[in-house]
């Protein structure tokens, strides 16, 4: 660790938006202030200091009373629509393939109504876990309009988003897994990328919102469209996601199917790419991850729904020693049951050190996977995923009770971890509080949450 050096003051005698003071600061990796303030300013970072530094004056200040100041942390795999079917007894203990044709069914009771709704509840969770920026990848359109419900509950919550626009093509008529009712055809989904590009992605600096294509899996969707979403991102320079190597099965499908191993469809497709990012990829080669962090793809490490799913979980340090870029991810709210960031980062630790002993993997390696990994996976690292001057002003002060921190005296960001559990004291994106004093910042939550539970006793026909 080293201690971060002199950052400019603002220019003159302008004042900084809101300036946080007495806060173990974690800039950047390797890049920490103890005891330290940092100042922000139009949605930026203005400038990060040591307590014995003078901080530029401000408009408004907050006393962060020692505790431990991060950036926000990137979440790179969700799927917020299950968060309706959360703990669904009849798909609790199956096997990925048993969980997902279990669940079909009921997402295809998806609207735009209880996708804003579920939308909303994802988000305020994942703010209340320290999380400042996600993706989304919603893959089941059994009625059209739904990414632009999910971009109205990010917009109105002032959440910074990507929201993935999944597909599905193959149904149970065509040898995949999901209904007829929750597919689409090549043509629609593709009419449908290009309006959603043309209203909503932002490519410039500072962006809110972004849009990404995501065909859900090789087992879901056909060789036409992977061809057509790679051929259009590269055309509209967005980004593509996809799940990859989840599960053994997934491998026997595509040796059936394809005639090739997972990753060598990938490639075949067009998909080997700096733009795009993988969730899971549990059980692949090392030559097959060599050839991907070569091509400059993206992993993501989904720590607790791979553990309640029982599938094996990727082993993140050794990725990251192959050269691939990793990032983490909630995954869906149906498999996981929770959203929280802060579960994951300690979760992808205590995985790493189980599978490779407890040397290989330190709070601060997770913690930068959580973040400056999470934000490369999405191609948003320049701006997120750290605290440098000039980056966005998305900002975590951790809570972590009292009793549970008693005698952590020497190391706050492994006590961080290893302690807990850890709650968002506070919440900043692009310099707004979403989250003040643990509680969200979200006059429409009560009224969301009633909502959602009727939508959800809906979709179980439960009503």
């Amino acid at each position: 660790m080293q201690a971060g050096s002199r950052q400019p003051a603002l220019p003159g005698t302008a004042k900084a938006d809101t300036l946080i003071t007495n806060a173990h600061v974690v800039a950047d990796r390797d890049t920490e202030y103890p005891g330290g303030w940092i100042a922000l300013t139009t949605g930026r970072v203005a400038a990060v200091g040591h307590s014995f530094e003078a901080p530029p004056q401000a408009h408004h200040t907050i006393d962060a009373g020692g505790r431990l100041l991060t950036p926000g942390l990137v979440n790179t795999h969700h799927h917020m629509y299950q968060n309706l079917t959360r703990s669904y007894g009849p798909a609790v203990n199956g096997s990925l393939f048993d969980w997902l044709t279990t669940l079909y069914p009921l997402w295809a009771g998806l609207d735009e109504e209880n996708t804003y709704l579920s939308t909303y509840v994802g988000i305020v969770e994942l703010l209340m876990g320290g999380c400042t920026t996600s993706s989304d990848h919603l893959y089941v359109h059994p009625r059209p309009g739904l990414i632009d419900a999910q971009v109205a509950a990010a917009t109105e919550l002032g959440f910074r988003f990507m929201a993935v626009r999944g597909s599905m093509t193959r149904s149970e008529e065509d040898g995949g897994l999901p209904p007829a009712s929750v597919v689409q055809d090549h043509d629609t989904i593709m009419a449908d990328a290009e309006r959603l590009v043309a209203a909503y992605h932002d490519p410039s600096p500072g962006a809110m919102t972004r849009i990404a294509l995501g065909p859900c899996s090789p087992f879901s969707v056909s060789e036409k469209i992977m061809v057509s979403s790679a051929e259009f991102a590269a055309k509209h320079d967005v980004r593509l996601h996809s799940h990859l190597v989840e599960d053994h099965e997934e491998d026997t499908y595509c040796l059936v199917t394809y005639g090739c191993r997972p990753v060598e469809y990938f490639e075949r497709v067009g998909w080997a790419s700096d733009r795009a990012w993988v969730a899971h990829l549990i059980y692949p080669s090392d030559a097959e991850v060599a050839r991907l962090a070569a091509a400059g793809v993206g992993a993501t490490q989904c720590p607790s729904s791979n553990m309640m799913i029982g599938g094996g979980s990727m082993d993140a340090m050794k990725m990251r020693s192959l050269g691939l870029t990793v990032g983490l991810g909630c995954d869906g709210s149906a498999s996981t049951d929770s959203a929280s960031l802060w579960m994951e980062t300690r979760n992808a630790m205590l995985l790493g050190r189980l599978r490779n002993g407890p040397a290989s993997m330190q709070a601060r390696d997770a913690l930068d996977i959580a973040t400056r990994g999470g934000a490369a996976c999405l191609g948003w690292d320049d701006e997120v995923g750290h605290l440098r001057p000039g980056a966005c002003a998305d900002v975590v002060v951790w809570e972590t009770h009292p009793v549970a921190l008693a005698g952590a005296l020497v190391d706050p960001v492994e006590a961080w971890l290893r302690t807990g559990p850890a709650r968002a004291w506070h919440t900043m994106v692009a310099g707004k509080l979403l989250v003040q004093e643990g509680e969200p910042v979200a006059a429409a939550l009560p009224d969301v949450l009633r909502r959602h539970r009727t939508a959800a006793a809906a979709i179980q026909r439960l009503a």
